[in-house]
């Protein structure tokens, strides 16, 4: 295969310019940082955002705070309608955030740490403490709403047999 095709493509990508998903995860990428800026005592010393200063609890941290401007209806487990899948009327429960939406959020923060020069084997944003907390999440909004989560089992490859 010669590079034509490759260089090709590339060409079409650079004149598009960045994709969907790349922006969105820019985006994140400086919320996160503003946050982070907002939310850290200031150095005197330095006007940079620390990158060893984000640990998984700060992730959380922020995780959580995101979920105030969330969209989807998360009942609580005092709610009459709570594992009702489609409620016939309103209730007070609070909106937050999807569980899609900050496992989608998380995956483009873990790209976009390396690609600002974090080393794959300290990202914390895939660290253990942040994919419990997606866990959980999951979990609590499943029963909430009423919605199983099944696992996905791993298809054994049948023409390999184990001795």
């Amino acid at each position: 295969m010669d590079g034509t095709i490759s260089s090709t493509a590339a060409s079409v990508q650079w004149s598009q310019g960045p994709s969907r998903y790349e922006k969105q995860k820019r985006r994140d990428w400086n919320t996160f940082c503003q946050y982070i800026r907002n939310h850290t005592p200031t150095d005197p010393y330095s006007s940079n955002v620390h990158q060893h200063l984000w640990t998984s609890s700060r992730i959380l941290e922020f995780l959580r705070y995101l979920d105030q401007f969330g969209k989807t209806k998360i009942h609580n487990q005092s709610c009459p309608y709570f594992g009702v899948t489609k409620p016939p009327l309103p209730c007070p429960c609070p909106l937050r955030q999807a569980w899609g939406s900050l496992d989608a959020l998380v995956g483009r923060l873990r790209a976009a740490y390396e690609e600002n020069g974090g080393a794959p084997e300290s990202n914390p944003f895939g660290s253990r403490a942040v994919r419990v907390f997606l866990r959980e999440v999951r979990r609590f909004q499943g029963k909430s709403r009423g919605i199983t989560y099944d696992n996905k089992k791993r298809k054994r490859n049948s023409g390999y047999k184990k001795v």
